[in-house]
């Protein structure tokens, strides 16, 4: 088979893109939870028969760059799926992220051939544990989280095994909900294979599995040229989590030639609270720092990471053993190692890196019986400023990409009131280009409930960069009924009264450069 033209491969990479952007948006047009259906806090992704990720659509980087290892857990579990095949999974030691996230892997195929797999993952706001929104801050061990799914067979050729989706909604508090976000899965990865099945016809199998191939041989390319622009050397940078006196990461960034390997020797043990990242997430924030800081614009595949190289000691909090909780090292350990490292390249690039930005997800989790509910938001917040332009205000960055629900929405789905929901006025920090401001939200509970919230950055400032001042930290706040106030730790799970109020104030970017020096 002849190797593909320049304009067949931007043909084939931008169809096969397109086939991950359809199944994200069938996800969630189908969804039941505000949380995917509002947030968006759901991705997908398309891989070939090897299990080789060769598209994604532009949707959650915690999500995709640790997708791969699910598949992966899939195939080495079951071996080659049979077409119609469907599998399940969401057990952060077999290639999860955390509880909340389930992933369903589909296999396609065409004629008597495999194609590929098509694969979504979602995060589900309830899937049982010790507090609604299964991230309870008291947990010591990953059971205290939640249902733990290892790879499951969930539908096949001839549909959904009701049996496994009503074991899954049985763990939950919402299991209407979750029967209605895990057939929305199911969409999507339909949509994703018809698709995946119209470019076989349309082009042949043979040459549509070449065309993988060269996507991801082409992505490699371009990514090593990017790596030969930064200057060989080790750069290291550490930074802590917020938890008692301080949680320390330590990363090592080697750049050789047209290869970076990063070595996290050093880092703190794991730790007997749900901050531990396992390490399918480690790479996954090492994955997003790269692709960064080489060439963004390359088609993201398997082969814009054949260049990077990653290590972590066991039984660390960025590579855990079994059982360790793993619920918030998904959502703020990966922020904290995007940070590290970002910190690690500005040595060697120092005109070409950011300022901090907000570095958390600001996780509000607030969900009770009487209703049952299960209320799951991450909040924006600044972001730093670039060598380019100030940061923006107010939103999602990092390693996360969602959106933000609606008050209207928060309002129609929970027994909830929204009071404010704003810009955080100064809370960026100066600079040449300023960083970004956070938010402010503040929620009334219109019923007894529990409150769960997963913070950064409450005692550690945003850093600025080249002579930039540091974004504010942000806050968390509880306004009782009569209208005193009481400081929240950063991270915690409570009681949350009717008629009482939870504010979040976000923290803002850091600035980039001296704002004295103008230009």
């Amino acid at each position: 088979m002849s190797e593909l033209s320049a304009v067949e491969l931007e043909v084939f990479r931008h169809a096969l893109a397109g086939v991950a952007d359809e199944m994200g948006v069938a996800l969630r047009r189908a969804a039941y939870s505000p949380n995917i259906k509002e947030r968006a806090d759901c991705s997908a992704a398309v891989f070939d028969a090897d299990g080789e990720m060769v598209a994604q659509a532009e949707h959650i980087p915690v999500h995709l760059d640790a997708m791969p290892a699910s598949v992966r857990a899939v195939l080495d579990t079951f071996g080659e799926l049979r077409p119609g095949d469907q599998v399940c999974v969401n057990d952060p030691y077999l290639g999860g992220t955390h509880l909340p996230d389930l992933t369903i892997v589909a296999a396609v195929g065409y004629g008597d051939r495999l194609l590929g797999y098509v694969a979504n993952r979602a995060h589900h706001a309830d899937v049982a544990g010790a507090a609604p929104g299964s991230m309870p801050a008291t947990a010591t061990e990953i059971a205290m989280e939640g249902v733990r799914i290892p790879p499951v067979l969930v539908a096949d050729a001839d549909g959904e095994r009701v049996d496994v989706v009503r074991l899954i909604a049985a763990n939950s508090r919402t299991p209407g909900e979750r029967r209605g976000d895990l057939r929305a899965q199911f969409a999507a990865n339909h949509v994703g294979s018809v698709r995946l099945r119209e470019l076989a016809r349309r082009m042949g199998s043979q040459r549509l599995r070449t065309a993988m191939a060269a996507v991801c041989d082409y992505s490699d390319r371009r990514v090593r040229a990017a790596i030969r622009d930064i200057p060989d050397g080790c750069y290291r940078c550490e930074d802590s989590l917020e938890i008692g006196d301080g949680v320390p990461i330590r990363a090592a960034v080697t750049v050789t030639g047209d290869e970076v390997s990063v070595d996290f020797d050093g880092t703190a043990a794991q730790v007997p609270v749900n901050c531990n990242a396992v390490f399918a997430v480690t790479l996954s924030a090492s994955m997003f720092v790269f692709r960064v800081l080489t060439d963004p614009d390359a088609p993201p595949n398997a082969g814009c990471y054949r260049a990077l190289h990653v290590t972590a000691p066991e039984g660390t909090v960025v590579n855990p053993v079994f059982p360790a909780p793993t619920a918030a090292g998904n959502v703020e350990t990966s922020q904290r190692i995007v940070d590290v490292l970002l910190g690690a390249f500005a040595q060697a690039i120092p005109d070409r890196v950011p300022a901090g930005s907000q570095g958390t997800m600001n996780n509000l989790l607030i969900g009770g019986s009487e209703p049952a509910f299960s209320y799951y938001e991450t909040l924006g917040g600044g972001e730093g400023g670039t060598p380019a332009r100030p940061g923006m205000s107010g939103v999602h960055t990092g390693m996360t990409n969602t959106q933000n629900t609606p008050a209207e929405a928060v309002e129609l789905d929970y027994p909830l009131r929204v009071w404010r929901y704003e810009l955080r006025s100064g809370s960026g920090g100066a600079g040449r280009h300023p960083g970004g401001e956070g938010l402010v939200r503040e929620i009334e509970a219109l019923t007894d409930c529990t409150l769960t919230i997963q913070s950064e950055r409450r005692t550690h400032a945003p850093r600025g960069a080249r002579g930039g001042g540091p974004g504010a930290t942000g806050r968390n706040v509880l306004v009782h009924p009569d209208g005193s106030e009481q400081t929240l730790a950063a991270k915690g799970t409570w009681p949350l009264r009717r008629c009482t109020r939870v504010r979040i104030e976000t923290p803002g970017g850091g600035g980039w450069g001296d704002a004295d020096q103008g230009g």
